[in-house]
């Protein structure tokens, strides 16, 4: 996409606006098919928390991927886009039984990541299929919040609790088809993906009857300029090696499994924003725009960095900007970074805005959430519409308070 599309939705849909390109979404897909092609069965489930409107949820379907889901209301969403339940992948965290006896009804694969669930579901449904979440006790990915395989999180079933979890299998004559496991996001050495592989795949040697090995994913993808992301054509070729190998030693042709979100949408995302004020202070010039945490919090949760572009003057000389929401509290995008001399009224463009963007957003401050455009085949599609004040009021309750005389 080029910066006068951008600046075209902006003026038909108006702003705060999120915008994802159809075209680099196909493209990373691809990019994942091509470099474990030579994986006989290799199965891509899309994690649809990164971005769950429905709308990609079909483009995903059409494209071949599966789903990665985390909530009875995802596997919904999921349905509702047309998957086949079979197609449908289910690795809750902390739920209840009963959601996940739910989730089973549906005939969707569940992925079951705590010793006291597996037991009580493999002693209540002995026939059902069931995956297993190891935690592999591998510290990986680039923020804390995002790292889910280390010793101290609260994900999976530690990996030196395998005795314990062999025997309640063993007892219950439970059906384990798989072994799942994930590290954490923004990876950037693939040897540690490589390490953690090695203990999903002697983890698997204690199960007879498995159909796949899911690896998670947790891919780097670029976020400036020269960055550094994770080398998937490397990963592919050294992973995909090892892999069947493995497969020859179990004596069965295995589903090798990932579950991007942040590699297939990240890139493909642009968040659109109006600059509603400049102010300048005795050391600071300030852009305020129209949007704040509320649509965009992972500069203020993780302290990730977006590059962001002014599309109205995108030849004007830099200056540095600190660029700020409208929320009423510290909402800081960017501090002092170099961007193309700012004027009100102007749209900056925000990178990287696919993943864990607008599906993070809230109402906060009682504002509106911002629209979602798909850009595909050189036209934008309205795939969601700006929130209305009716919206804020839809499942609120007045209160009926009786006079008293």
């Amino acid at each position: 996409m080029q910066g006068k599309d951008l600046l075209q939705l902006a003026d038909q849909f108006g702003t705060p606006l999120y915008v994802y390109d159809a075209e680099k979404i196909q493209s990373q897909f691809n990019r994942l098919i091509k470099a474990f092609s030579k994986v006989e069965k290799l199965r891509v489930n899309y994690a649809m928390k990164a971005l769950s409107n429905v709308s990609i949820l079909q483009l995903m379907k059409d494209m071949g991927a599966g789903l990665d889901t985390v909530s009875i209301q995802e596997v919904l969403l999921g349905l509702h886009a047309g998957f086949e339940p079979e197609r449908i992948f289910y690795t809750p965290n902390g739920v209840s039984l009963e959601e996940i006896e739910e989730v089973y009804a549906l005939g969707v694969q569940i992925n079951i990541d705590n010793l006291s669930i597996l037991e009580q579901f493999g002693t209540k449904h002995p026939s059902v299929p069931v995956c297993i979440r190891i935690n592999p006790h591998v510290m990986a990915g680039g923020n804390t919040n995002i790292s889910v395989g280390h010793i101290d999180s609260k994900f999976g079933i530690s990996i030196h609790q395998l005795p314990h979890l062999v025997r309640i299998v063993e007892n219950t004559k439970m059906n384990i088809v798989g072994i799942h496991m994930h590290t954490g996001s923004d990876i950037l050495d693939i040897e540690v993906f490589l390490y953690a592989a090695e203990i999903l795949f002697d983890a698997a040697k204690n199960f007879k009857n498995l159909e796949f090995l899911d690896f998670g994913s947790g891919f780097k993808v670029p976020y400036k300029k020269d960055d550094i992301e994770t080398d998937i054509e490397e990963l592919g070729k050294k992973l995909s090696k090892r892999f069947n190998a493995f497969c020859t030693e179990y004596g069965k042709d295995l589903t090798l499994i990932f579950e991007p979100g942040k590699f297939l949408v990240s890139q493909a995302g642009f968040f659109l924003t109006k600059v509603n004020v400049v102010k300048q202070t005795t050391s600071t010039v300030f852009a305020g725009v129209d949007s704040g945490f509320n649509h965009l919090i992972r500069p203020m949760l993780y302290g990730s960095q977006h590059h962001i572009e002014n599309i109205s003057n995108p030849k004007g000389k830099e200056r540095f900007y600190s660029v700020v929401g409208y929320i009423c509290e510290t909402d800081t995008f960017a501090n002092n970074r170099r961007i193309a001399e700012i004027k009100e009224g102007d749209i900056l463009s925000f990178h990287n805005a696919g993943a864990y963007c607008f599906s993070m957003s809230s109402n906060y401050n009682s504002r509106f959430k911002p629209a979602e455009v798909l850009w595909l085949n050189g036209k934008g599609h309205l795939i969601r519409a700006h929130e209305k004040f009716e919206d804020l009021l839809q499942n609120q309750i007045p209160l009926q308070i009786e006079a008293t005389v």
